[in-house]
């Protein structure tokens, strides 16, 4: 079955792109649970991006406690909080807090060790410079800590390319891929050492809508890996919420 547009005309004038995205880490979980040896678990996180207020006046009150305060034990003043000086520079700034929808994959026999990633990409993670730089970072520490990395990008709205700007991030492009990367795609990452030579190997598609997705590996350890099977859970998910 083809890969849909769930971001423009039709499809996204009765449906909106976040069902697909909220379904798919769930469904990508039950497939993979049934593949993957005993000793490891999928389990799936989304984190709805967003704002929060700080209560000033509990914070003022907590502050204030124990300023001057007669120590009723020993009969002294408790100690003054100290006030630091001015900051050397104040900018507004509001840090992203974009949408994520992860599946995580679990190695339980050591502690509960994170092994693998699938990132399915938001339009939140591509809108803005700061945003890209954030998930950018985010994959390459996971990287960095032997965890591998799987995007998954059918976001048709965003033209930016954030495996891509993964292999920059590193001093390094792909030559598969063409000279102006896909805004959709499918690639999974991976650490390994060579001796003393850490190496980044990909598996990396463009994708196409009216096309089926790729399989890709979702690599557990050096010398073990299990299909992620892109096409069937993407069906799967689209016939559970009804997709045309």
């Amino acid at each position: 079955m083809p890969l849909r547009d769930h971001f423009r005309p039709p499809l996204d004038e009765e449906r909106s792109w976040d069902e697909l995205h909220g379904a798919w880490p769930t469904v990508i979980v039950m497939d993979l649970n049934r593949r993957l040896p005993q000793r490891y678990i999928a389990a799936p996180s989304v984190h709805i991006g967003g704002g929060y207020e700080v209560d000033v006046a509990s914070q003022e009150k907590i502050a204030g406690a124990n300023v001057g305060r007669i120590d009723s034990e020993g009969g002294g003043l408790a100690t003054a909080i100290w006030a630091p000086p001015r900051a050397t520079r104040e900018v507004d700034a509001e840090l992203p807090d974009p949408d994520e929808y992860e599946v995580r994959v679990y190695d339980m026999r050591h502690g509960r060790r994170l092994v693998a990633a699938v990132e399915i990409i938001s339009p939140s993670n591509k809108d803005r410079p700061e945003s890209r730089r954030q998930f950018v970072a985010k994959c390459a520490a996971l990287l960095r800590e032997q965890v591998s990395v799987t995007f998954v990008d059918v976001v048709t709205t965003r033209q930016f390319n954030l495996y891509a700007e993964l292999l920059d991030w590193t001093g390094h492009a792909d030559p598969s891929q063409a000279s102006e990367a896909s805004a959709i795609y499918a690639a999974t990452c991976r650490r390994t050492r060579v001796g003393r030579v850490s190496r980044l190997e990909a598996w990396a598609h463009p994708l196409s809508l009216g096309k089926p997705l790729p399989t890709l590996p979702l690599w557990l350890a050096d010398d073990l890996a299990v299909p992620l099977d892109l096409e069937a859970t993407y069906e799967q998910t689209c016939r559970i919420l009804r997709f045309p």
